[in-house]
């Protein structure tokens, strides 16, 4: 199991990124996808997940509004887009299988974001 990150980077209050996630070791198409983040000194929580084929998502009540979660699931990949971020957004991003709970014990290296003026 695989999961790659990419797409972080410094952004000023109010900017938007889009972060990528490739998956590979598994049946990609079969599973909930999910959004993780963890900022320094606090625990990972998870930011939004999306369900295998419907494309059902659930967000943390914070980024509602401003984040959107897709997958494509002919290339194994997951996305997040993130808009007007804002400083407390600020954390690395992991994405990982699963939707209640994280299916594998093994995470990516995470996609560092940082929002600041």
């Amino acid at each position: 199991v695989q999961f790659v990150e990419s797409g972080g980077g410094l952004v000023q209050p109010g900017g938007s990124l889009r972060l990528s996630c490739a998956a590979s070791g598994f049946t990609f198409s079969t599973k909930h996808m999910s959004w993780y983040r963890q900022a320094p000194g606090k625990e990972r929580e998870r930011v939004a997940r999306i369900s295998p084929t419907i494309g059902n998502t659930q967000y943390l009540d914070s980024v509602k509004g401003r984040f959107i979660i897709s997958r494509d699931n002919s290339k194994d990949m997951v996305y997040l887009d993130m808009n007007n971020l804002q400083p407390e957004d600020t954390a690395v991003y992991y994405c990982m299988a699963g939707g209640a709970s994280p299916l594998f014990d093994t995470w990516g290296q995470g996609t560092q974001v940082t929002v600041s003026s």
